[in-house]
């Protein structure tokens, strides 16, 4: 297991039962995404319904258990802390040093990050989940996920709402970004093989899948 991954083995499971644990994954399980996206201002060259959807796209951490489904058709406007998280992204780009050649230096703030979206705290939500600083648990999952790129005078100002969704309604729901299994065959040997066999065998393997053991008189 890593930070980003996980694999595990099922031992004695049908091919079917493994392929359903798949598309669970992929489909089943809830997660909060950002759903509504009300844009204030725009004025970089990304349209609004692209920079709707690329926000759509960046994974949000926050427990979905803690949240409930919205009902079908439920008026945006009628948003409560037990639905919805409300995320406020407000980035305005400037000259920094006008006569250097470099971006990063040039310009005050030229790449909107996931990182500027700052969390807006709906009723208690505030009190639940501490509070709008860094240390807040809604947030974005990784902070340097690009969205967009300025030049001094554009702005982007918005207000983006997440809902819980699965995968099954849209990819953005979907708490992998791919899901997969292999089968694991048992290898038996039947009889002993040593010496440059052994080593042939080996190799001709992925690595780790076949060990070598050394007798007692080195061989």
């Amino acid at each position: 297991m890593e930070d980003l991954s996980i694999e595990f083995d099922m031992i004695g499971m049908d091919v079917a039962l493994a392929n359903a644990f798949r598309r669970i994954l992929l489909a089943e399980v809830p997660t909060m995404a950002i759903e509504k996206v009300f844009i204030h201002k725009n004025t970089s060259v990304i349209q609004d319904e692209v920079l709707a959807h690329r926000l759509g796209l960046v994974p949000i951490c926050a427990n979905p258990h803690m949240f409930s489904f919205r009902e079908e058709g439920a008026d945006d406007k009628t948003i409560s802390d037990q639905d919805t998280i409300r995320f406020k992204l407000q980035v305005k780009c400037t000259y920094n040093v006008k006569d250097s050649i470099d971006p990063d230096e040039r310009y005050r703030c030229h790449n909107v990050y996931s990182g500027h979206l700052k969390l807006d705290p709906i009723g208690r939500q505030e009190f639940t989940f501490g509070s709008i600083t860094d240390d807040g648990e809604l947030k974005p999952v990784h902070d340097n996920i690009l969205i967009a790129k300025l030049r001094p005078g554009q702005e982007i100002d918005l207000e983006a709402l997440c809902f819980k969704g699965i995968g099954k309604d849209h990819t953005k729901f979907s708490p992998v970004a791919t899901a997969s299994y292999r089968l694991l065959p048992e290898i038996e040997l039947l009889e002993e093989v040593t010496g440059e066999s052994a080593e042939r065998l080996r190799a001709s393997f992925a690595e780790g899948v076949i060990g070598l053991k050394t007798d007692e008189d080195g061989t």
